[in-house]
């Protein structure tokens, strides 16, 4: 097959180096009716973009246990299963060779073996088409960790909280939700549910930055409902909190933006803030600095902030009573466009630039992860880490969403949200409200837990049935 060697087929699997790359998690819904030669077949030297077309493809289609049918041409379960382990066995040079190279199946078929359901738009396509989506489908699939089969029930959960001094925490917005702080994609409840009156293609816009960039009013529509209202934190925070007070938190993860790690008392060394945070906020055009306080008006008004320093810079510039002046034409001087979300008089006079929009410091789609994130787990935690804690997140952002398959395959990993997360294999899941679940933890391990918000409520705890591992803790009844 003339050509397949020079395909992302033969790239290598992620490389450390990937996690500082940006990379995105638009989930863009693609038209079923676009033109299928559009789409372009990657070949090496071709420009990123192309490859992140496919990747936004990949993000965007439902997982396989969400399909609503079957494709026609599709691997049965042992088929996956056979075609997943062979390629964990041999490498993925010689996967391909035995697979593709042989004739034995179509890369469409083949996609279908890794959850990957074939997207309308290539239907009709030549088989070549499918290439770099199986691609990214068997590099997402060698990039995944196999649970540990030693680490199975709850007690096996609390010994290792006992005996491990470099916990990995991973936070997501679940450990928020008992403040009254929402979640982004639970159902009706969920932030992106709330924006759905915004009219926009995809709740997730309000965060990209190419819009932000084109109309910031968007984004400062909605602050005030994601501005954090309180500096109270959770049981979970104050959890994450004891874990370093016994000097066994290696590192938290971070990736909300409410800046409620750092009420908890969580040290700025042990704090990776992955998307940032409402603490601070900077002029896109000059790059000042305020602390978010600053704009705290404008935020809550739903107001775009300027920036101060912009503003004193263009009444030194043009002082107040110089009047505007015209070319010979008769027309004003090209000035940049007026936006609708810019304020304006009727009876302006003069011809004052318009001064920066202040951005608080969260990371939006689109928008490089801080180094730290990157620094602090490749050059330090990788090689220090000895228990994962995962808590109150789906992991469906990357490059966070790749942290548990970079770690060492070795390392054991828990994971605690309301809902269970299929695409990772954890050894232990605990399902249910974090605060509960932490501070029975606490309770097992004989570890004393303190905060106003716990209360004495009796757990019932069940295996799921059908799973070694995963358990549903609610409170009982009174």
């Amino acid at each position: 097959m003339e050509g397949l060697h020079q395909s992302p087929l033969k790239a290598p699997a992620i490389e450390i180096i990937d996690l500082s790359k940006p990379e995105s998690d638009e989930e863009e819904q693609r038209d079923e009716n676009a033109d299928d030669a559009s789409l372009p077949e990657l070949e090496d030297g071709e420009d990123d973009d192309h490859l992140s077309l496919y990747e936004d493809l990949l993000d965007s289609m439902p997982d396989q246990s969400e399909w609503d049918e079957e494709p026609l041409d599709t691997c049965t379960v042992e088929e996956s299963f056979a075609f997943r382990k062979r390629l964990r066995l041999v490498g993925e040079d010689q996967f391909i060779t035995e697979t593709l190279e042989a004739g034995k199946i179509s890369a469409k078929k083949l996609c279908t073996a890794f959850g990957i359901r074939p997207p309308p738009l290539l239907e009709g396509q030549p088989d070549q088409k499918y290439y770099p989506l199986l691609g990214l489908g068997i590099t997402r699939e060698l990039s995944k960790r196999f649970k540990l089969p030693q680490y199975n029930t709850i007690e096996d959960a609390v010994e290792l909280l006992r005996k491990s001094t470099n916990i990995i925490v991973l936070t997501g917005a679940g450990i928020s939700t008992s403040l009254g702080i929402p979640d982004f994609r639970s159902k009706d409840t969920g932030l992106y549910s709330r924006l759905e009156h915004l009219g926009l293609s995809d709740p997730q816009e309000v965060f990209d930055i190419t819009i932000f960039r084109e109309d910031p009013s968007i984004f400062y529509s909605v602050a005030k409902d994601i501005l954090p209202a309180t500096q109270k934190f959770s049981p979970t925070h104050a959890f994450i909190k004891l874990l370093q007070d016994k000097g066994k938190l290696l590192t938290n993860f971070t990736q909300n933006i409410d800046n409620l790690e750092s009420c908890a008392g969580i040290l700025s060394e042990k704090l990776i803030q992955c998307h940032g945070s409402f603490a601070t906020a900077t002029c896109v055009e000059c790059g000042y600095r305020v602390k978010c306080e600053e704009i705290y008006k404008d935020l809550k008004a739903g107001r775009v902030a300027r920036c101060d320093r912009c503003v004193r810079m263009l009444r030194q510039a043009k002082p107040f009573g110089i009047k505007r002046k015209r070319s010979m034409s008769g027309f004003a001087p090209n000035k940049k466009k007026r936006q609708s979300y810019e304020d304006s008089t009727d009876d302006e006079d003069y011809d004052i630039a318009v001064a920066g929009v202040m951005k608080p410091d969260i990371t939006f789609f689109g928008e490089d992860l801080p180094e730290t994130f990157h620094d602090r787990l490749v050059q330090h935690d990788r090689a220090l880490v000895d228990l994962v804690l995962v808590i109150g997140t789906s992991l469906k952002v990357a490059p966070v969403s790749e942290v548990s398959g970079f770690l060492p395959a070795e390392t054991p990993q828990i994971y605690i949200s309301r809902e269970p997360c299929q695409h990772i294999d954890f050894d232990v899941d605990m399902l249910g409200e974090c605060d509960s679940i932490v501070t029975e933890l606490c309770r097992r391990a004989g570890w004393d837990l303190k905060h106003e918000m716990i209360r004495d409520d009796k757990l019932d705890v069940q295996l799921h049935e059908g799973y070694e591992s995963r358990y549903s803790f609610k409170i009982k009844a009174t």
